[in-house]
């Protein structure tokens, strides 16, 4: 039913910024046939990738502040302000946070040719070839830019970033490194396990505190020496800045509601992700604090 504030009035757009089959996606899909069901109206997923995951932002910024249009985003949207300064929008100060979503472990590989199984392999060519090492991600300011960027300020690794080329998707990507043309990145899991089956792929270390229950036999960052090493890539949802705190209130309830039914934790199963569990308060303080931790990263770290 709709709530007592009257929300929603019309149709509300879910939009994401990776495209169409990747996991905000997945995600916004399965929210939205929730909520239509929920509010007795349309609920629907726009796909905006492009300019570095910064489109879709873009886009929910410039729409009216009246809870219809809201962005499904990763970790990215926190961090991206720490690597990219001329943004047509405030990743912080044009947002308001409505809720937390989900949280899952990513996975550090590389090609099986580059002669490393662990990460301690990964760290000794660096201090030999130094420049040498390479490794990729979705782009600047994303979960696998500063996951990795953490892992090699940590470890002691100096590696150059390589950006991916216009067009080319998470699964272009993984290519790359499959075959050998970059040296490591930091993937979902869902997306590299089909490579780690095949064998066309090396595990090096899985980025949060626990073990994966999808690869369990992969130790974390952390066990292989890198203490305190815990880099779970997260999903949230915002809507611009100005929004009623009325209808934030009712949004981050209902989306609460949508990740304790049974659909939803049917989904985060099947997909090797938990919920992520707070109150909006907590999560507005909790994307600036991932904000100030990104800008941290970068500003300890080599340019790159």
């Amino acid at each position: 039913m709709p709530a007592p504030t009257g929300f929603p009035m019309g149709p509300v757009r879910l939009v994401e910024p990776f495209g169409a089959g990747g996991g905000p996606d997945l995600l916004a899909r399965e929210l939205a046939a929730w909520l239509a069901a929920a509010w007795g109206q349309a609920v629907v997923v726009e796909n905006v990738p492009g300019e570095g995951s910064t489109a879709a932002p873009a886009l929910v910024a410039q729409s009216p502040a009246n809870g219809h249009t809201m962005l499904i985003n990763t970790s990215a949207h926190a961090y991206i302000g720490a690597v990219s300064h001329d943004l047509p929008y405030h990743p912080l100060d044009d947002f308001t946070p409505v809720a937390p979503l989900t949280e899952q472990a990513y996975v550090f590989v590389t090609g099986p040719d580059s002669g490393m199984t662990t990460l301690h392999d990964l760290a000794a060519p660096a201090a030999a070839r130094r420049a040498e090492l390479t490794f990729a991600s979705t782009g600047a300011g994303t979960a696998s830019h500063m996951g990795a960027a953490l892992l090699n300020l940590e470890a002691g690794v100096t590696a150059i970033h390589v950006l991916p080329a216009p067009g080319d998707s998470i699964v272009k990507v993984v290519a790359k490194v499959a075959a050998g043309v970059i040296d490591y990145l930091l993937s979902p899991i869902a997306i590299v396990k089909p490579y780690l089956e095949a064998g066309t792929l090396v595990a090096l270390g899985v980025s949060t505190a626990r073990r994966s229950p999808w690869l369990p036999d992969v130790p974390t960052v952390a066990e292989q020496g890198i203490d305190g090493y815990d880099f779970p890539i997260w999903y949230g949802a915002w809507v611009r800045a100005g929004t009623s705190s009325d209808i934030v209130l009712e949004l981050g309830n209902s989306l609460s509601e949508a990740m304790t039914s049974s659909d939803l934790k049917g989904w985060c199963a099947l997909h090797g992700v938990e919920q992520l569990r707070m109150t909006t308060d907590d999560f507005a303080r909790f994307v600036t604090s991932e904000a100030e931790r990104a800008g941290a990263i970068i500003r300890k770290g080599p340019s790159d």
